[in-house]
This record gives C-alpha cells, sequence and structure tokens, in this order.
C-alpha cells in the first residue's frame, strides 16, 4: 500500500492543523509528565510528526515508512525512514521514552507487533519508558475496521499482556483515554480538548475509545524479582 497517498487522501491540510494543535495541547497536558528535557525520544510511526513536534527533548527522533513524514519534522528532529522492527541506527539502551501512537494495529500482524516492542525494549535504557497509545477493539469492534489499513485487533489488555512478557513493568493502564478518531468534534473545536482533558476520567468514561498503556523497561533487579 502506498502510504503517502493513503494518508494524503485520509488528512487534508485543514485537519493536520488542527491535529497539530490537539498534540500540543496533549504534550503539555499529559505527556510530559514521562518525560525530561534532557531525554532521548523515539516517536515509532511518527507520521505527519505531531507528537515529536510538540515534545520537548534533548534529542527527537521520528521513525515512519511514509516517505511523507520528513516534509512534516520539525529541523532538530531527526528523521529515520525504516521499518519500527528494524532499528538497527540505535544502540542498546540509547533512548529514554518511546512512545507510539495508532501505529500497532497498522502492523501487518501480531508476530511483527511483538517484534516493534522488543526493538523498543532493546533501545530503551533500562528504566526507561514506553508510552502506547490506540484504538480498543473491545470499545469500537465494528468501526476498528472501517480503517483500510487496521490489521491487528488489539486492547489495552492484550497490549499489557505482551508487555509484561516482554521485559516491561506496567506503570499505567487505561481503556479509555481520547475519543476514536481525530476527525471526532472534540478536535474541531481547539478550546474542547482542554475541557475534555480538565473533565477525565469522566470525559474519557462517556467519549474514551482509545487506551493508553504507560511501562517501564524492567531494571536489572527488577528482572532479577521477575525471574
Amino acid at each position: 500500500m502506498e502510504l503517502s497517498a493513503l494518508y494524503s487522501a485520509r488528512f487534508s491540510e485543514p485537519e493536520r492543523k488542527r491535529k497539530a494543535r490537539l498534540w500540543r495541547t496533549l504534550w503539555s497536558a499529559v505527556f510530559a509528565e514521562w518525560v525530561q528535557p534532557n531525554d532521548t525520544v523515539l516517536d515509532l510511526g511518527a507520521g505527519y510528526c505531531e507528537f515529536i513536534n510538540a515534545a520537548r527533548a534533548r534529542r527527537r527522533i521520528a521513525v515512519d515508512l511514509n516517505p511523507d513524514t520528513p516534509r512534516f519534522a520539525d529541523p532538530s528532529v531527526e528523521v529515520h525512514t525504516a521499518s519500527a522492527s528494524e532499528l538497527a541506527f540505535l544502540a542498546d539502551g540509547s533512548t529514554d521514552v518511546v512512545f507510539t501512537s495508532n501505529f500497532l494495529e497498522h502492523l501487518p500482524d501480531k508476530k511483527v507487533v511483538a517484534q516493534v516492542i522488543a526493538e523498543a525494549h532493546r533501545v530503551l535504557r533500562p528504566g526507561g519508558t514506553l508510552i502506547a497509545m490506540g484504538p480498543n477493539i473491545r470499545l469500537v469492534p465494528g468501526a476498528y475496521w472501517d480503517f483500510f489499513d487496521h490489521y491487528v485487533p488489539l486492547s489495552e489488555r492484550s497490549l499489557a499482556e505482551l508487555l509484561l512478557t516482554s521485559g516491561f513493568e506496567l506503570k499505567l493502564v487505561e481503556a479509555r483515554f481520547l475519543p476514536y478518531t481525530t476527525k471526532s468534534p472534540l478536535s474541531r473545536l481547539d478550546w474542547l480538548v482542554p475541557l475534555y482533558l480538565a473533565l477525565r476520567p469522566i470525559s474519557s468514561f462517556v467519549l474514551g475509545k482509545q487506551f493508553l498503556v504507560v511501562a517501564e523497561r524492567r531494571t536489572p533487579q527488577q528482572q532479577g524479582r521477575a525471574t
């Protein structure tokens, strides 16, 4: 599938601009909690770079197979047109935070999902943080398949199980975080996004269809206790 054509058709320029504003709000209100100014942050499946552009960190890295991704990255963001399951350009333990949003469900099968998580584990330092969000198959079972490039059904429970068996400790597991799609009314009015976040968890209970999972790569001490 030609990624550039698919996503150009799916998101218009005004929608991309709204998404960028949405992610700036999400960064300051939610994700900045897990990232320090001196961190190295890796965004897997960075797409149009909304998250990684909003992130404030010493080193920012975007990975995506979409050839359009470099055009949307800030000048200080490193962009690698590469598979997230093969991060050979990064050394073991070289990142502090790995982030991925609405990406894992686009992989061809669960074997590749596991490979991506294994690579994330490899490049994270011990004690480093993995942040993952995506559509929850338990909450949108039919609509999940309305996107042609959704292949892998995932929930917060299935991802948490994979992480636990892949060398991670769970820090936060939310079944309901954000609405299913950025095409929802929430993202069309900028003032609604801070209100939605301020009203969590009530707003998420009513409208949330995407999971949020935060996990930590086990340290040697934690690994010893786990075994």
